[in-house]
C-alpha cells in the first residue's frame, strides 16, 4: 500500500528516496521515487533484486557492469538484473527523478555497496 506520510530521505547512495510502496503485504514487488541533483554520481553499488528505472525528469548517464556507459533521459526505461554493478550520474542542470520499481520487493540487506 502506498504511504503517503514516508517522506523523502537522504540516503548513503548520495540520493533521496522516497518509498512509494514497500510492504510486507506485496513482497513480489516495490516502488520507490529516486532524486539525484545536478553534479552528483551515486554510489556504485549492487542489489540482490531486479531493478527497473524509469526516467521521469533530467538527464543521466547510467553505468552497469563494464559496459559502456549511457545517457538516460524522460520517458527512458532501465533494466538492471539482479547483482549488476550501477550507478548514475545526473549530467544536467536540474534533479534527475526516476521511479525505482524493484522485484520482489527491496529490503535493507539486499544492498551491497561497491566503493
Amino acid at each position: 500500500m502506498a504511504d503517503k506520510s514516508k517522506p523523502e530521505v537522504w540516503t548513503t547512495e548520495r540520493c533521496f528516496i522516497s518509498e512509494i510502496v514497500n510492504d510486507d503485504a506485496w513482497p513480489a514487488f516495490s516502488l520507490a521515487r529516486c532524486r539525484v541533483e545536478p553534479g552528483v554520481t551515486t554510489e556504485r553499488h549492487a542489489l540482490a533484486v531486479l531493478e527497473f528505472y524509469v526516467v521521469e525528469q533530467g538527464q543521466g548517464r547510467m553505468r552497469l557492469g563494464n559496459d559502456p556507459a549511457f545517457d538516460i533521459g524522460p520517458g527512458d526505461t532501465v533494466t538492471i538484473p539482479q547483482q549488476t554493478p550501477q550507478s548514475v550520474a545526473n549530467t544536467g542542470d536540474t534533479d534527475l527523478v526516476f521511479l525505482c520499481l524493484c522485484s520482489p520487493r527491496f529490503l535493507q540487506d539486499c544492498y551491497t555497496s561497491l566503493e
